[in-house]
C-alpha cells in the first residue's frame, strides 16, 4: 500500500471509509428490517388476535342480553311481540359473528405458529388454539342447545321451565366467558412477550449499530492514521532535513521509505544535498585559492556583474619577507614549503582578522586590499593600519617558530617584514582573459603600495604608508612623517609616513624619537644641515638603530659635501623598485 501514489492512498482512504459506511448502513438496515418484521407481527397478528378474542367475549354478552330481552318480551304478552322479534333477530345474528371472531383469532394464532422467521412460544399458542376450539365447539354447542330449549319453552309459554333453562344457560355462558377471559389473559401475555421481544430486538439493533459504527469509526481512523502517517512521516523528515540544510548542515540524508511522490521527492532532496555538499567542497577549495568573500560574490552574482570594472577608493597593502633569500639558502624544497606556509599563514591571519582581502601571494610577498563592497570606505585605512601593526607584532613569534620548524638552533637575525600601504583610486573588478580571470585591483595606488614596501629597504623601517592613508587614519594610529618620495614610475613627490603603533600607546622613547625626527626633517628640508644632523643624532640617541634617522643623517652628511641643486624641493627620488 505504501508503494502507491499519494493520490491512490487518498482514494484508498476514501474508498475504505465509504465501504465501512456502506457496511454499517446495510447492517443497520438489516437490523431495522428485523425489528420492523417483529413489529408488523405484533401489530398485524398478536394485537388483532387479542382483539378478536375480546370481541368474542363481548358478542357472548350481547347474545346473553338478547336472550334475556326475548324472555322478558314473551313474559309481557303479545304487546311485546315486536320487541321479541327484534331481540330474536339480534340473537340469531350474533352467533355467526361470534364464530367468525373466534375463527379469525385462531387463524392469526396459526399464522404466528406457522411463521418461522419470528420468535414465538408456539406451544403456548397451540394450547390457546385448542382452548378456543374447545370453547367454541364444546361450550358454545352446549350453550346453543340450552338456548334452543329455552326458545322452545318460551314459545310454549312454559315460563317456569324457561327460568330453570335460563339458569343453566347462564351457567354455561359464564363458563364460556370465563374460558374466553382466560384465553384473552394468556393471549395478552403473548402480546406482552412479543412486545418485549420487539423492544429487545430494537435495543439490540441500536446497540449493534452503535458497536458496528464505533468499530467502523475506529477502523477508519486507524486506517487513515496508518496511511496518513505513511504520508506525513516522510514529509516531517523532509521538513527536518530542509531545516538542517537551512542551518548549513549538509552531512545528513533522508531515508527513503516510500515509492510515492514523497519518496521521489526525498530521493531528489538527497541528490540535492549531495550536490550542495559538492558545491560546498568546491567553495571551500575555491576559497583556499581565492578569498572566500570574493568567491561567494563571484558564485552568487551574475558573471557580467563580476567582470564590470569599477573605480573606487581602495587601500592596498604589500608585505614582503626580509631576509628570505638568506633564510632559504641550503633549505630543502620541502623545508622551503614549510617556511613559506608558516610565514604566509602567520602574516595572513591579521589581514583576515581585520577584514582585508588577500589578492595574491607573489613568492614571499603578500598583496591585500580593503574597500567596498567588503568594508566601508571610512574604515579601510584604519583596518589596514591595524593589520600592519598586528603583522609586525607577530614577527617575534615567527622567529621563534621557524627554528623549531626547520630543526635548527637559530635563523638569520635579519628575518623581518616590510610593509607598504597606499590609499587612492583604483580599478576594481575581474581582470584576465577568456581562459583565466582574477578579481583584483589595478592602478597607481597599487604601484605606490608596492614601491613603499620596497622603500623600507632604503629607510631601514618596517612599514611605510602614503599620505592619503596617513590622513585617513591619523586619529587612531600614531605616525611619523619619514620623507617626501618620488617613486619609480611617478613624477610627483608624495609624503610617506611610518606606523609607530596604536593611538596613545607610544613609549617615552618613541615620543622623543618622533619629536627629534620631525625637527631634523624640517631642518633637512630647509637645508639647515647642521641642525638636521644634530636632530637626527638626538633621535638615534633616543632610539639606537632607528633606520630612518640613520638614513637621513647619512644623507645630511652627503648633502654637506655635495649640496643639492638650487631647485631642490626636499623630495627624494627612488631609482629602484
Amino acid at each position: 500500500m505504501f508503494r502507491k501514489s499519494i493520490r491512490q492512498k487518498i482514494v484508498g482512504i476514501a474508498a475504505g471509509l465509504i465501504i465501512l459506511a456502506v457496511v454499517t448502513s446495510l447492517l443497520s438496515m438489516v437490523l431495522a428490517g428485523q425489528v420492523g418484521h417483529l413489529l408488523d407481527e405484533l401489530n398485524n397478528r398478536y394485537i388483532p388476535a387479542y382483539a378478536h378474542l375480546a370481541r368474542v367475549n363481548i358478542r357472548s354478552l350481547e347474545r346473553s342480553l338478547a336472550m334475556r330481552r326475548m324472555m322478558m318480551a314473551k313474559m309481557q304478552g303479545p304487546l311485546e311481540d315486536n320487541g321479541y322479534a327484534a331481540a330474536r333477530k339480534t340473537f340469531d345474528e350474533i352467533e355467526p359473528v361470534l364464530r367468525s371472531e373466534a375463527d379469525a383469532a385462531r387463524k392469526l394464532i396459526d399464522a404466528i405458529i406457522a411463521d418461522p422467521s419470528t420468535p414465538s412460544d408456539n406451544a403456548a399458542l397451540g394450547r390457546l388454539d385448542d382452548r378456543i376450539d374447545n370453547a367454541v365447539n364444546d361450550l358454545l354447542v352446549r350453550l346453543n342447545a340450552e338456548n334452543q330449549t329455552l326458545l322452545d319453552q318460551l314459545d310454549a309459554k312454559d315460563f317456569t321451565s324457561a327460568r330453570q333453562t335460563m339458569l343453566r344457560a347462564e351457567a354455561l355462558r359464564d363458563e364460556f366467558s370465563t374460558r374466553i377471559e382466560g384465553i384473552r389473559a394468556d393471549m395478552l401475555a403473548q402480546v406482552s412477550a412479543s412486545a418485549a421481544t420487539v423492544t429487545a430486538a430494537q435495543q439490540r439493533a441500536i446497540i449493534i449499530s452503535a458497536i458496528v459504527t464505533a468499530i467502523a469509526a475506529v477502523l477508519g481512523f486507524v486506517f487513515a492514521m496508518l496511511v496518513g502517517s505513511g504520508i506525513t512521516r516522510p514529509v516531517m523528515k523532509l521538513l527536518e532535513g530542509t531545516r538542517e540544510v537551512e542551518a548549513g548542515k549538509l552531512d545528513g540524508a533522508i531515508s527513503v521509505t516510500t515509492e510515492d511522490e514523497i519518496g521521489q521527492l526525498s530521493a531528489a532532496f538527497n541528490r540535492m544535498i549531495e550536490t550542495l555538499r559538492h558545491n560546498q567542497r568546491i567553495r571551500e577549495t575555491f576559497g583556499r585559492y581565492i578569498n572566500p568573500r570574493i568567491a561567494e560574490g563571484l558564485l552568487d552574482q551574475p558573471a557580467i556583474a563580476a567582470t564590470e570594472g569599477q573605480r573606487r577608493v581602495m587601500t592596498v597593502l604589500f608585505c614582503d619577507m626580509k631576509g628570505f633569500t638568506s633564510l632559504s639558502e641550503g633549505v630543502t624544497p620541502r623545508g622551503l614549503v614549510k617556511i613559506m606556509n608558516l610565514y604566509l599563514s602567520t602574516m595572513s591571519e591579521p589581514i583576515h582578522a581585520h577584514r582585508g582581502i588577500i589578492d595574491k601571494y607573489i613568492g614571499d610577498a603578500i598583496m591585500a586590499y580593503w574597500g567596498a563592497p567588503f568594508v566601508e570606505e571610512t574604515e579601510q585605512t584604519h583596518l589596514a593600519a591595524l593589520a600592519a601593526i598586528d603583522m609586525i607584532g607577530r614577527v617575534a613569534q615567527l622567529r621563534k617558530e621557524l627554528p623549531e620548524l626547520l630543526g635548527v638552533r637559530a635563523i638569520p637575525t635579519d628575518c623581518d617584514v616590510r610593509i607598504g600601504i597606499a590609499t587612492g583610486e583604483a580599478l576594481v573588478g575581474s581582470i584576465g582573459s577568456e581562459f583565466m580571470m582574477s578579481y583584483t585591483v589595478l592602478g597607481d595606488t597599487v604601484n605606490l603600495a608596492s614601491r613603499l614596501e620596497g622603500a623600507n629597504k632604503v629607510y631601514g623601517c618596517r612599514c611605510l604608508i602614503s599620505e592619503a592613508t596617513a590622513s585617513a587614519c591619523a586619529t587612531a594610529i600614531e605616525l611619523r612623517e619619514i620623507d617626501r618620495l618620488v617613486v619609480v614610475g611617478q613624477t610627483q613627490p608624495v609624503a610617506v609616513f611610518e606606523i609607530l603603533g596604536k593611538s596613545g600607546e607610544l613609549t617615552a622613547a618613541q615620543t622623543t624619537l618622533r619629536q627629534h625626527y620631525a625637527e631634523g626633517l624640517a631642518a633637512y628640508r630647509e637645508r639647515r644641515w647642521d641642525d638636521a644632523g644634530h636632530a637626527f643624532a638626538a633621535a638615534l640617541e633616543a632610539a639606537p638603530g632607528d633606520g630612518p634617522s640613520a638614513t637621513l643623517k647619512t644623507r645630511v652628511e652627503s648633502f654637506r659635501q655635495n649640496p643639492p641643486a638650487a631647485n631642490w624641493d626636499g623630495a627624494w627620488h627612488l631609482e629602484h623598485k
